[in-house]
């Protein structure tokens, strides 16, 4: 199983198997009066380490999207993805990141693909429309992380067969 993450004010998760879809949706983070962004985190943390107990199988790996440096938004969102690499290497599991242009290219076959595009695709896949852009983010994190992942594991298991060498006769 295969967490993907749209990590944010509201954060999309979605959870795969077999590149498909076993459960998602959106988590709303959004600071109440008089919270700092360091109880953000620890309310994302706790939300985090539930959700991978809740899992129906263990979690390989978590993907999520990484975080641009740009807007006022940064600090929290570099936050959150520090937290989802602490709790991913709490619990034992692997945690990679992508960009979003690498996702898109991924998902729609070009990287500067538009967010109704990226919804649309994930609506095809769920068979519904997702909550909202965070949600199809986070399903399509996941699925790239699955492929991702797979990819890399049956390049270390299988290794290219050594060519033989040709005699050149002389």
């Amino acid at each position: 199983m295969y967490l993907g993450l749209d990590m944010a004010t509201l954060t999309g998760w979605g959870m795969v198997k077999e590149g498909k879809v076993i459960t998602s949706g959106v988590q709303d983070f959004t600071k109440r009066r008089g919270e700092s962004n360091g109880i953000l985190f620890m309310r994302f943390r706790k939300w985090l380490l539930d959700l991978i107990d809740l899992a129906p199988e263990k979690i390989k790996v978590i993907g999520y999207e990484q975080s641009h440096f740009r807007g006022s938004g940064t600090e929290l969102l570099l936050g959150l993805q520090t937290h989802a690499q602490e709790v991913a290497a709490v619990c034992g599991i692997e945690s990679i990141g992508v960009h979003s242009g690498t996702l898109k290219k991924f998902t729609c076959g070009g990287g500067k693909a538009h967010k109704e595009d990226m919804i649309k695709k994930a609506a095809i896949i769920l068979g519904r429309d997702p909550i909202d852009d965070n949600e199809a983010d986070a399903i399509h994190v996941a699925i790239w992380t699955e492929n991702e992942f797979t990819s890399e594991i049956e390049r270390r298991s299988f290794p290219k067969k050594k060519k033989k060498k040709r005699s050149i006769p002389r």
